[in-house]
């Protein structure tokens, strides 16, 4: 029976001749970000002609009330909650739906397009207000005084630092600098627009009540919802026991079990301290007979090399386990799941529950020595027909090109893989060329 795309049928005959003049996808995150930032600047042109830049204090709570939505909207797709419930909507679609549209829905873990925009405009939006607020303070307008103004002027240089430090370059490049001007500079943020917020109401007075001036404020309200949503996650931070195996200097296998099983396709970030250094690690089952779950950790850099040369005896996690990319098996009937590496973990726990029927190729350096003969054992025993691909002894082979025949010969109707960025892009970009949906991880701020 031919697929949705009409590229192929189940036992990989009748197959058409792949157009490679044919484009990839435009990703939904790249569909989201346009959107947000269209519809700032849609706005902004809006406010021209509805002479919002004047001097005076009305305008300027406009545009400060613009700016703190945007930032709302950007911590919004951030939440852990938040990306599970796309993910649970998204994916409730049944199969018989039109290949497009599920083909969409796939990408709901895409929403980063979301925050990134939100960022942005919010920082350009308080951009704007400093610039407007300048001459309003130098006149003397009612409301504004030397505090604001210096507040205001820390809260935009935050912003932009924040946004500077968020480019993909610098991300990749200084990813601790990253994580930390994030989360101190959200909080930073935070704590100067309450200051704001609440000497601006303490300058109405006495021609109006304090309580009165701050709650009848829309920033005082968002500002509530914002600072909700930061503090959340950090209401259920714990420190829990963990037990490691060692299988090479290149791997190590956590175990967690504090009570608590997180749900297939789930991620949680740990870290060694709780304000430093959180990393993300796919939630894996337990194995057979255990209880609590497992996370693989790989030597990816300088906190996972001394994570597995000295792991802890504890570790720390907080919010909730998030939904991962692999959830998107919901939507089709059979899938093709491509690892390479360490990236064997994120898909383990939906190669062990597919009852869908799946495949799975896995390019990787001397498996049993890496990760052990348990691992090993579980993704052929899960996966009798795997292609585990030896590196060390069968060389590096065009990971697209072997998963591209692996996908015809299994019958499968979309591709999921987790593989470093370069890999990620060129395979899920050769698959929808093709046609075939393909999904992996992004890499976004």
């Amino acid at each position: 029976m031919a697929n949705d795309a009409g590229l192929i049928t189940a036992d990989g005959s009748n197959l058409a001749e792949p157009d490679r003049r044919r484009r990839a996808r435009v990703g939904t995150y790249v569909v989201l970000f346009v959107g947000v930032v269209a519809a700032n600047l849609a706005l902004f042109l809006w406010g021209v002609g509805a002479n919002w830049w004047r001097p005076d204090a009305p305008s300027l709570q406009v545009i400060a009330a613009i700016s703190q939505v945007n930032i709302l909207f950007a911590i919004l797709p951030r939440q852990h909650w938040m990306v599970n419930l796309l993910s649970y909507l998204a994916t409730k679609a049944p199969t018989s739906w039109p290949l497009r549209l599920r083909w969409r829905l796939a990408q709901y873990y895409h929403v980063g397009g979301l925050h990134v925009g939100g960022a942005i405009s919010g920082t350009l939006w308080y951009v704007v207000y400093q610039v407007e607020l300048a001459p309003a303070w130098f006149d003397g307008v009612l409301g504004f005084d030397d505090v604001s103004m210096g507040i205001a002027v820390a809260v935009c240089l935050t912003l932009i630092t924040i946004c500077v430090l968020a480019s993909p370059g610098l991300r990749t490049r200084h990813h601790d600098i990253f994580e930390a001007s994030h989360r101190f500079g959200t909080w930073t943020v935070l704590v100067l627009s309450w200051a704001n917020t609440l000497i601006l109401a303490h300058l109405h007075r006495p021609a109006r009540p304090f309580g009165d001036a701050l709650v009848s404020s829309p920033i005082f309200w968002m500002l509530v919802v914002s600072t909700s949503l930061a503090v959340w996650p950090w209401l259920l931070l714990r420190k829990v026991a963990i037990t490691t195996e060692r299988p090479s200097d290149h791997t190590v296998i956590v175990r967690l079990d504090h009570g608590f099983t997180p749900a297939v396709g789930t991620t949680r970030a740990i870290s060694r301290h709780p304000l430093l250094g959180w990393h993300p690690f796919a939630c894996v089952p337990a194995a057979p007979g255990e209880s609590g779950y497992r996370m693989v950790v790989s030597r990816a850099g300088g906190w996972t090399g001394e994570f597995i040369e000295n792991p802890p005896s504890h570790v720390w996690v907080r919010g909730i386990p998030t939904a991962g990319v692999a959830n998107a098996k919901r939507l089709f009937d059979r899938v093709l799941y491509i690892a390479t590496g360490s990236g064997i973990g994120p898909t383990l726990g939906h190669l062990l529950t597919d009852t869908r029927g799946a495949r799975l190729v896995w390019v990787t350096k001397n498996p049993r020595a890496t990760y052990g003969d348990g691992l090993v054992d579980e993704v052929q025993g899960s996966q009798p027909e795997a292609v585990i691909w030896n590196t060390s002894e069968q060389g590096k082979p065009d990971v697209f090109d072997l998963s591209y025949k692996a996908f015809v010969d299994s019958g499968a109707d979309a591709v999921i893989i987790v593989s470093n960025k370069a890999v990620t892009d060129r395979v899920v970009s050769e698959f929808e060329r093709r046609g075939i949906p393909a999904f992996g991880p992004i890499w976004d701020s």
